[in-house]
């Protein structure tokens, strides 16, 4: 956790997460590629090791060159890991002025007078407004025991109002079975297509997200728990 000039405090994507990662990787990458061909060689004994056609290949090989280039590709490997290691972290800029989180080329910004609570849910920080709709629900990325107490820190500090109950909604929550008699057409419609979504992969999670703001402007709030939703309306 960083502050930037006390007006800013930054929630991930810190010194030691870019030297860890951009330090690490590649040197790990180096080390695989040069042990590369040798790699090779023991896995061509291995008959149910895949690829073995490409692996006689690359055990074949020989001189400095095999080598520069293993190391080389290694090198590069790393570096791309690092950036899509990185990419793949939230970024939570916490202001006076307004909470931006910064994940996968996404920005969500949620100006501050909109925000009625604030609280983590599991991994999730959740923003709240006065009629108890979510505002914004993003999984962080902190380790550690410490991870709570940075994150409330960085917003009480801002002047953010901070539940350490987490969710003072918590008991309205219902898990959703297909076509609830207690929700509308649309929001059943919305629900079942993100019951969809969970197996998608990377399309999965934009489709859930996407359709957890459809289900917003609908008036319900929704979370996930082990690809099970659990919904409630909003006040």
């Amino acid at each position: 956790m960083t502050t930037d000039s006390s007006t800013k405090t930054v929630i991930g994507h810190s010194a030691a997460d870019k030297l860890l990662l951009y330090g690490g990787l590649p040197l790990l990458g180096l080390v695989l590629g040069y042990f590369l061909p040798r790699i090779a060689d023991w896995a061509t004994k291995l008959e149910w090791v895949p690829f073995q056609g490409p692996l006689e290949l690359i055990s074949r090989w020989d001189g400095w060159w095999v080598v520069a280039i293993c190391l080389a590709l290694g090198l590069i490997g790393g570096v791309l890991l690092a950036a899509m290691a990185l990419e793949d972290t939230l970024k939570t800029t916490v202001g006076n002025t307004e909470v931006e989180f910064l994940k996968n080329q996404r920005t969500t910004r949620v100006p501050r007078e909109k925000v009625a609570l604030a609280f983590l849910d599991g991994k999730e920080i959740v923003l709240q407004d006065s009629r108890s709709a979510e505002l914004a629900r993003e999984k962080h990325d902190e380790l550690g025991a410490t991870a709570r107490t940075k994150i409330q820190a960085a917003f009480r500090a801002h002047g953010y109002p901070w539940s350490d109950a987490g969710d003072p909604h918590e008991s309205e929550f219902r898990r959703w079975v297909e076509d609830d008699p207690d929700l509308p057409p649309a929001a059943n419609a919305v629900l079942k297509a993100r019951s969809k979504a969970f197996d998608q992969g990377d399309k999965g999670k934009a489709d859930l997200r996407e359709l957890r703001l459809e289900l917003g402007k609908l008036g319900f709030v929704v979370r996930d728990r082990e690809k099970k939703q659990y919904w409630r309306p909003v006040r």
